[in-house]
């Protein structure tokens, strides 16, 4: 294949029982570089996007892993478990081979909106300096404060009886920080028989779908990866600097004469169209997120 291009943005096809940190230490291993880092991680079970940085690509990934996301998954009900999902043990739950759809899509949107979810046990949240997985496969009882989330959609696809159970496909595009094993807890909660995750997939990360993903196996055989002027429009408002502007972004140093296009972070581009920073508005002036050129 031929050598990776120095920095840039790689949208990997996550296989289902890899780490998010498993798909890292590869493509490292791929691109000759320690500077591999990933937007939003995926649990070992879940398969789907992953956004993946590249050397100074990496700086990027805390802003796109902000962006909204979106899902596609299986929930069965009529069971909980001990993580919410169907790698934990069985704490039992009721017959729910009896629900109607519309029931169920009834309690689905319910769940549309701004909420405060509690996350799963299970999850990587940290708690007295330890993630709480952690604490709790050493047998600890971890209780964690709800968060706020936002689900746009939640929409019921299909209903499959499998008695006692059903198994409910479900699409979700929510806000970052969401729970999906969360969710099919409490859809199973409020629909009184128990529920779990037995199916994850995510189909979106901001603007980065499965259409462009790549699976490892194929980054090995050839790399693709998107350049960060590339990723820079493509995720961000745009705006040129002239020449003398350009120096002082290069610098990091503030513009007390640039009314930026949009708020949050703006790219900010030079005349020939380079990528030199991440700028946002701040009062009269723009101040400087981070910096892309030397």
């Amino acid at each position: 294949m031929t050598a990776p291009i120095p920095d840039g943005v790689v949208v990997v096809d996550k296989p289902g029982g890899w780490t998010s940190h498993d798909v890292v230490t590869r493509v490292r291993r791929i691109a000759g570089t320690r500077r591999v880092g990933h937007a939003g991680t995926l649990d070992p079970m879940a398969t789907g996007v992953l956004v993946l940085g590249i050397e100074r690509a990496t700086r990027l990934l805390g802003h796109i892993s902000a962006t909204d996301k979106a899902y596609a998954a299986t929930v069965r009900l009529g069971e909980s478990t001990t993580t919410d999902d169907a790698d934990g043990e069985t704490l039992g739950g009721t017959d729910a081979s009896g629900l109607a759809r519309e029931a169920i899509a009834t309690a689905a949107a319910g769940f549309v909106g701004d909420l405060m979810q509690v996350p799963s046990a299970v999850s990587a949240i940290k708690v007295g300096g330890r993630r709480a997985y952690a604490r709790v496969r050493a047998g600890e009882s971890v209780e964690l404060q709800p968060r706020s989330v936002r689900i746009d959609v939640l929409e019921v696809q299909e209903v499959r009886h499998t008695p006692p159970h059903l198994d409910v496909e479900i699409s979700v595009t929510c806000s970052s920080g969401t729970y999906i094993r969360a969710l099919a807890r409490d859809l199973g909660r409020s629909l009184r028989v128990g529920g779990h995750l037995t199916r994850l997939r995510r189909t979106r990360v901001g603007t980065f779908t499965l259409a462009e993903a790549t699976t490892v196996e194929e980054l090995e055989q050839e790399w693709r990866a998107q350049s960060l002027a590339e990723v820079a429009r493509r995720c961000f408002a745009t705006q040129r600097v002239d020449a003398s502007q350009a120096v002082m972004v290069r610098h990091g140093r503030a513009l007390s004469r640039l009314r930026l296009p949009a708020p949050g972070p703006v790219a900010l581009l030079d005349e020939a169209g380079e990528f030199l920073a991440l700028y946002e508005q701040h009062g009269p002036v723009a101040r400087a997120v981070a910096v892309f050129v030397d």
